[in-house]
């Protein structure tokens, strides 16, 4: 099964494959000595199901090697390990009850699947309006974000598979009652930090909107509260803008274009937006490499190998339904689920590299054309492979030629061939086509562009850290740009190569758009904005992605809370560091009169104020910090919290992690509401005084929490490191 040892593209590819997806015993020595021992075993534990495992491990194999197919990264890393986790990327959880013991029941569940490696996905609108009243118990209920601070504080808790913190996706219908706390929850840079949140908006609402008609809020039928369409939209709309969130959901429309609506109803997504599922329903990803299928690329006979894609697609089909059947399930209403649909989503990475080999700039119309074309072949061969499966082992349990009634995908909806060949044998899987955001394993694959997103930097400068502790510079460079710099070298780059920075957001509409006619679920895609666009223009980003047919919409813009995560030069690269020991600044002795500022802070249950200040250097950087009150039974951590805070100032560099830190702690007995936010702690009121005061440190990106460079971009939906291959997504 083995060829001749795989040089990976790129030495990102191979650090991304040691740290992420190598089999390792518990010491860190490797089972997998080779990328093809990974490929081999993924491919034998994934051909258990067959009647000849041996010959199909041998076509598995055929599809992984080269990257052609690449199987999302619960799979990669844990095909074949014999590990107790899941195979499954995420979860959509139950339906919550609206009962304090449903609710907490719904909380465990959601720590045990994210124990063995899923993210998950909640609608939170079934949990009653705070305020209301609560039969039987004669108090007011304290309404949905109260209890999303619970699954917040479980999600920093459990680690994830034993190695990252799951990601959850929060959802709410835009009629609820609570809809507007919902929506601003997160201007406040501590709360919810676990969550992406997203308004799930009704084609009746979008209706108002147009109209300019009133909007009710309502809760079990009862009118609560009457606001204008328009001002319920601009307040999603300035959210977005300020601060990244909330996402927009097209619910109405990813029920209409659901396979099973006769079956199920759904109201959430899984983290990252691209696979809307029903209660219990699961993620199941995998993305055909599309570079790995164009013939004498940047040259005027480039083509795509329909015929090898073809092949691929079916193999890749076969192995993406055999996972439903040798994966780890953390709840067995999640097996039943998976098992009775047998959902999967096979999609695409390398699209933007793809098209540059075939010369075609991204976001051209030429090039959503092609994006149209290729999504097609794509969605049309994987519904072929999906009756050939079925007509060999049965379609999924609940299929029913009475009631299957090929309604929602367009493919479906459109191609006789495939209707007539369901009608006759049935189709294997109810869904079968997704876009999933590939940060890490597009990494893997030699760094190709990520999912159906745009090529972000042409190239980029990561921090290594060596086993002495030095560090040194490596240069990462875009697939198709390093294939193009060894064909002609000393060229430059052509105009069909752009990146995200010089794209327009609408030309991001139009490619999604383009791509989303011919994917039967949905697609996990950025639409990057720059920082300077007027709020009416990105407000007509959302209005067209909802005309063109998008399911959902998820913009960037550079922003107070979230920073510029990125910093891009103008020659595409970004420069991704941290300080070394040889670049930080050490301060000389302290001046006798530092400027600063004093803080008044009052914290529930505690009779004595405590008054921080903050004292900084003649440059403007914090110096020291000092807490004095009058609670004595608090000197003691005051001491050791001020003397370790002011030793990181004093100590120079980036320190804007001081103040997240902080705002990232929970008390477990509970939290408080200060100046109107909640604050989940008091060494979180702390941390919000410490961030208000250095606004200017706060607001110049994200660190990555696994590897500590500035190396983190928004895309796909979801935050991935670009160095390290760390994502939020999982």
């Amino acid at each position: 099964m083995k060829d001749m040892q795989t040089q990976f593209a790129a030495p990102i590819s191979e650090q991304i494959w040691d740290m992420k997806y190598r089999f390792k015993q518990p010491d860190g020595t490797p089972i997998d000595l080779t990328v093809e021992d990974t490929w081999n075993r993924i491919a034998t534990a994934l051909a258990q199901p067959e009647a000849d495992p041996v010959y199909w491990a041998e076509m598995f194999y055929e599809a992984l090697q080269d990257f052609k197919f690449l199987p999302a990264g619960r799979i990669t890393s844990g095909a074949g390990t014999g590990r107790d986790v899941t195979l499954f990327n995420c979860f959509v959880m139950g339906t919550i009850p609206d009962s304090m013991a449903g609710i907490f029941d719904m909380l465990k569940e959601a720590a045990l699947t994210m124990q063995q490696g899923g993210g998950i996905g909640y609608d939170f609108s079934p949990i009653r309006p705070k305020g209301t009243l609560v039969k039987g118990v004669g108090s007011d209920a304290s309404g949905p974000l109260s209890f999303m601070n619970c699954w917040d504080a479980m999600c920093r808790t459990v680690m994830s598979a034993g190695e990252r913190r799951g990601a959850m996706m929060a959802t709410m219908r835009c009629d609820h009652p609570d809809i507007m706390d919902f929506i601003t929850a997160k201007r406040e840079s501590a709360q919810l930090r676990m969550f992406n949140l997203s308004v799930l908006v009704t084609d009746e609402f979008m209706q108002a909107v147009f109209n300019d008609d009133e909007w009710n809020l309502t809760w079990e039928g009862e009118v609560m509260k009457t606001v204008k369409a328009v001002d319920l939209w601009d307040l999603i709309m300035q959210s977005t803008y300020d601060f990244a969130e909330p996402g927009v959901i097209f619910v109405d429309r990813i029920n209409e274009t659901n396979n099973l609506k006769a079956l199920e109803t759904i109201a959430a997504t899984n983290p990252c937006g691209e696979q809307p599922l029903p209660p219990y329903g699961a993620c199941l990803l995998g993305s055909l490499n599309l570079t790995r299928f164009v013939e004498d690329p940047f040259t005027t006979h480039a083509r795509l190998d329909t015929e090898k894609l073809r092949k691929t697609i079916q193999v890749a089909i076969r192995m993406m339904d055999n996972v439903n059947d040798i994966s780890n399930f953390p709840l067995p209403q999640q097996r039943e689920e998976a098992q009775n649909k047998r959902r999967i989503g096979l999609g695409i990475t390398g699209l933007a590299d793809m098209l540059a080999m075939l010369r075609i700039a991204y976001g051209t119309d030429e090039a959503a054309d092609r994006a149209e074309e290729v999504m097609y072949f794509i969605g049309r061969e994987s519904y072929l492979a999906s009756i050939e499966l079925a007509k060999e082992k049965g379609p999924f349990p609940l299929f029913n030629l009475g009631e299957y009634l090929v309604p929602g995908s367009h493919i479906v909806e459109h191609d006789d061939v495939v209707i007539g060949a369901i009608t006759q044998h049935g189709i294997r899987n109810s869904h079968v086509t997704s876009i999933a955001p590939t940060g890490t394993i597009s990494l893997y694959a030699g760094n190709v562009s990520s999912g159906g997103e745009p090529i972000f930097a042409n190239s980029y400068t990561r921090k290594v850290l060596e086993k002495d502790g030095s560090k040194r510079e490596e240069r990462v460079t875009d697939y198709a740009v390093a294939l193009f710099e060894e064909m002609f070298p000393g060229e430059e780059l052509p105009d069909y190569f752009v990146n995200a920075q010089t794209l327009t957001p609408l030309e991001h509409v139009k490619m999604q758009a383009a791509l989303q006619q011919w994917v039967d679920t949905s697609i996990s895609k950025t639409i990057n904005c720059p920082e300077d666009i007027s709020f009416e223009e990105f407000k007509e980003v959302y209005i067209e992605a909802y005309k063109t047919g998008c399911k959902g919409c998820t913009t960037y813009r550079p922003n107070t809370i979230t920073g510029s995560v990125l910093s891009v030069e103008p020659e595409q690269t970004f420069t991704a560091t941290v300080p070394s020991t040889q670049d930080v600044m050490y301060v000389p002795d302290r001046d006798v009169v530092l400027d600063g500022k004093t803080y008044k802070l009052k914290w529930a249950g505690i009779p004595h104020a405590f008054y921080i200040t903050i004292n900084n250097t003649a440059s403007g950087d914090p110096f020291e910090i000092f807490i004095n009150t009058q609670n004595v039974e608090s000197q003691s951590w005051i001491t050791a919290l001020t003397r370790m805070i002011s030793a990181v100032f004093r100590h120079g560099g980036d320190v804007s992690f001081v103040p997240k830190e902080l705002m990232n702690i929970h008390d477990p007995k509970g939290g408080a509401w200060v100046d109107g936010e909640f604050v989940p702690s008091l060494m979180a009121a702390i941390g919000r005084i410490v961030a208000k005061h250095m606004e200017k440190e706060i607001g110049t990106g994200e660190l990555c929490g696994d590897c500590g460079e500035h190396a983190v971009i928004f895309t796909g939906g979801c935050f991935t490191c670009q160095s390290c291959g760390h994502s939020k997504c999982g």
